[in-house]
């Protein structure tokens, strides 16, 4: 009896690179290797390589599963700047850049050949997940047409690609199928789903679609499942999506990379500077789709950022009055643009910024998520615990907004809907007791 080879596997980034991890996992089983975290025969590391801290924490893991297993493959973001991993790591087996599944497959099967019985009837239709079995990340594209000077996603990840809208489609249903209640569509743009296709007609079940955003959130608005939009630029295309929201085909939930309110600082940021007609389209969002919920981050310290900018971007977010909101202090990025700029801001400075902003935002948030006590809400379970459950409303997108806690036994399961009543709030989760008795 041949010994099965067993391999570990570290994913770390964001969301489209969980995808990533996802898909090399599922074709790693499907060929028969074990998946351990102990006495692995090679490990894979799914790196993140956008900022210098994702570098140093990348750099760090890659060593330390060097020391343990010795035989290590890296891929990912950070593996596109594969000079620096093997200066770094010169004993790693192979580098390859991000969404490259069959790069990593060839030097897995270099270093430990498939076994001779794959266990393809083992996986599951909807592949592998590294996410709770009731929602699941949906990619739509790779790649990015932007050109942000602070970012350097398409030297890392290219050019937008997106993917077929049936293929995308065909996905969505096994997820569904398997369980999932949420979807969570990503991308590093999804406002220009389809752009680089130009718009073509694709076909879902003899049905022809236009591959765009506003077609592809109608058709995955048929699914019983929540539908959450991530990555969402301002841009006008948009407009027709809300609707889609205000009936209740995918939830009113948008999340819009805004980066600044400083009109100045946009410009130096490559981003689209008319920051007053972004505060027009959400007034007009928000008039067509009351429940509207909108998150955003923000970069505070960006080099040439004076006091007079910081305070145009705390009278945006004022005016903006956003529902959830990020804010991160300027880290320069090595190849990006930016790092070109002058005047430089001292890091305590960004600092305080940040804790400025956050300040600010912390009042928006707490104002309305106080109006929501006595409200009743559709909240879908994550996780029961033995004297609470902890669930999340259609306003929070997993891992990154609020929870709505509620306390007390009960007989619930994660992936379970219920009505509750919000009964209390502080400027980020809420609390809530069940309408109905469980």
């Amino acid at each position: 009896m041949h010994e099965i080879p067993k391999i570990g596997f570290i994913s770390l980034g964001c969301p489209k690179a969980t995808v990533d991890s996802e898909r090399i996992l599922t074709q790693l089983r499907a060929e028969g290797y074990a998946i351990e975290e102990r006495d692995a025969d090679l490990v894979i590391i799914n790196t993140c390589g956008f900022i210098e801290e994702a570098v140093e924490e990348s750099l760090e893991v890659i060593g330390e599963a060097l020391r343990e297993h010795g035989q290590v493959i890296v891929t990912g973001c950070l593996g596109a700047r594969a000079e620096l991993v093997r200066e770094v790591h010169p004993g790693v087996l192979a580098v390859t850049g991000p969404h490259a599944l069959d790069e990593v497959m060839t030097a897995v099967h270099a270093a430990l050949p498939a076994p001779h019985d794959p266990w393809t009837s083992l996986v599951p239709p909807q592949g592998i997940k590294l996410t709770p079995r009731h929602y699941a990340y949906l990619k739509i594209s790779e790649g990015c047409n932007h050109r942000c000077t602070f970012c350097i996603i398409p030297s890392l990840r290219g050019d937008l690609v997106s993917r077929p809208l049936g293929e995308v489609l065909g996905e969505a249903e096994r997820l569904v199928a398997s369980g999932v209640r949420e979807l969570l569509v990503i991308s590093q743009d999804t406002s220009a789903y389809g752009l680089d296709l130009r718009y073509r007609l694709d076909f879902w079940k003899g049905q022809p679609l236009k591959t765009d955003l506003t077609s592809l959130a109608r058709a995955l608005g048929q699914f019983p499942a929540w539908i959450r939009l991530h990555y969402v630029y301002p841009y006008p295309q948009v407009d027709a999506v809300i609707p889609l929201m205000a009936d209740g085909l995918i939830l009113p939930y948008l999340d819009l990379p805004l980066q600044h309110g400083s009109p100045t600082i946009l410009k130096a940021m490559g981003r689209p500077a008319a920051a007053e007609k972004v505060l027009e389209r959400l007034a007009r969002w928000r008039e067509q789709c009351p429940e509207l919920v909108i998150r955003s981050t923000f970069i505070v310290g960006f080099p040439g950022e004076r006091e007079a900018d910081f305070d145009d971007l705390l009278d945006f977010l004022r005016a903006a009055q956003l529902d959830r909101v990020g804010c991160f202090p300027y880290s320069a990025v090595d190849g990006a643009a930016a790092n070109a700029l002058p005047d430089a801001v001292p890091d305590a400075l960004k600092q305080e910024r940040v804790a400025r902003f956050m300040a600010v935002q912390a009042e928006i948030s707490r104002a309305k998520l106080q109006a929501r006590i006595g409200q009743r809400l559709t909240v879908l379970v994550d996780a029961v615990e033995e004297d609470s459950v902890v669930a999340r409303s259609a306003a929070d997108a997993p891992e990154i907004d609020g929870q709505v806690i509620i306390e007390g036994a009960w007989e619930l399961d994660p992936g379970d809907f219920i009505e509750v009543e919000v009964v209390a709030a502080d400027e980020h989760d809420l609390w809530a007791r069940p309408v109905d008795p469980l």
